[in-house]
């Protein structure tokens, strides 16, 4: 604890609090910060701070911060030698806990900050997830692994595979695996990894694993990874795909320890995948097209957010609706069927909205024919 003639100032948004009045709260096991700057602006001071050891940093903050409580999208303020520079609490695990000389601190540095687009954050649970059972059941390792890292030792997941048609809930559910878990997801099209120039795609790569890798536990998704990671036979078409590959493979071999860190991608196509970039991969999890009991439950989940009545046969919906994926249902469906009510200045969704729905999005089914006759 801290040494007793010294006590920290604390400044969050319960100042009030003294660190003998948190006794009783659950120690933080990770507590991830963003530097913000400064409440006010003064000439002399300086809004950006470098961070150039975040070893040392995590022992500076810890030391000063000892026994404050944090709470994720909250402020923390440096005491010592920057006061009051803030710091915003991103991520706290579990939230509004309380920092002991355990607790690990990671800082998202400048470098971070400035590219977090491919960070995201959603309020999706997995228990909004419809199907997928063999999916849902197989992420459970991922689950234990990140809730617990250092009892799996050698044994821990680190590259895993999606695979199944569009629309299916790939990336959904690495979303609300990302949201339970609490930790950083590090979303990124496998497209936008190819640069304007030789070596870009490899720097691209290379910054997304360290950012993982410094906020840890974390989770790395590359969408459409078939877009880079093709076959062999087909990288001479594209020379920049190569170098990309090797700086993938390189990163998924663990070269640098991946401590904490889960790489999951997806592709439509697995058999498209380059041999060596699949054969990393321990775990291949398939998405499969929602049955009959899921579609139902699919359409009604969604039914319930929507702007006007509807007066629909489920059944016969559930069947001309066969074959088609979540996202279908959802975006060429129900949306289509809706904006072709609001244009007809209806106030009810009927049989006939999903009857233009179906035709106008050219939907090819052999069970659907003759269902509208």
């Amino acid at each position: 604890m801290k040494s007793e003639n010294k006590q920290p100032e604390i400044k969050t948004n319960n100042q009030k609090q003294i660190i003998k009045e948190n006794e009783d709260k659950e120690y933080a096991q990770l507590v991830v910060v963003k530097p913000v700057g400064y409440p006010f602006e003064f000439n002399l001071m300086d809004e950006d701070i470098e961070i150039t050891n975040t070893a040392l940093f995590e022992e500076y903050a810890r030391e000063q911060w000892l026994g404050l409580v944090v709470k994720e999208s909250t402020y923390i303020f440096d005491q010592k030698i920057i006061p009051d520079y803030g710091f915003e609490i991103v991520t706290a695990k579990p939230n509004n806990s309380m920092i002991s000389e355990t607790t690990k601190i990671k800082i998202i540095t400048d470098e971070i900050a400035k590219n977090d687009t491919t960070k995201v954050k959603s309020n999706i649970q997995l228990s909004d997830i419809v199907g997928q059972k063999n999916a849902k059941s197989k992420i459970k390792v991922i689950i234990k692994y990140l809730d617990d890292p250092e009892s799996f030792g050698p044994w821990a997941p680190k590259n895993i595979l999606f695979y199944g048609v569009p629309g299916t809930g790939k990336t959904m559910l690495v979303k609300a695996l990302a949201n339970e878990l609490e930790v950083p997801l590090y979303l990124i099209k496998a497209t936008s990894l190819i640069g304007d120039h030789v070596g870009d795609g490899s720097s691209k790569i290379h910054d997304l694993f360290k950012k993982a890798r410094e906020n840890s536990p974390s989770i790395i998704f590359i969408d459409e990874i078939d877009a880079v990671a093709l076959d062999r036979s087909f990288q001479s078409l594209r020379g920049d795909v190569s170098e990309i590959v090797n700086s993938l493979l390189t990163e998924m071999d663990g070269i640098v320890e991946n401590s904490d860190v889960i790489t999951i991608a997806a592709t439509n196509n697995p058999s498209a995948l380059d041999y060596a970039v699949r054969s990393r991969f321990e775990e291949e999890i398939e998405f499969k097209l929602p049955d009959d009991e899921e579609r139902l439950a699919i359409l009604e989940n969604n039914l319930k957010t929507m702007p006007l009545e509807y007066n629909l046969d489920m059944d016969k919906l559930v069947k001309i609706t066969q074959g088609l994926s979540g996202r279908d249902l959802k975006e060429k469906i129900l949306k289509t069927a809706l904006h072709n009510a609001i244009s007809n200045d209806s106030d009810i969704i009927t049989m006939e909205n999903i009857d233009y729905a179906i035709k106008s999005t050219k939907i090819k089914n052999r069970e659907v024919k003759g269902m509208f006759e």
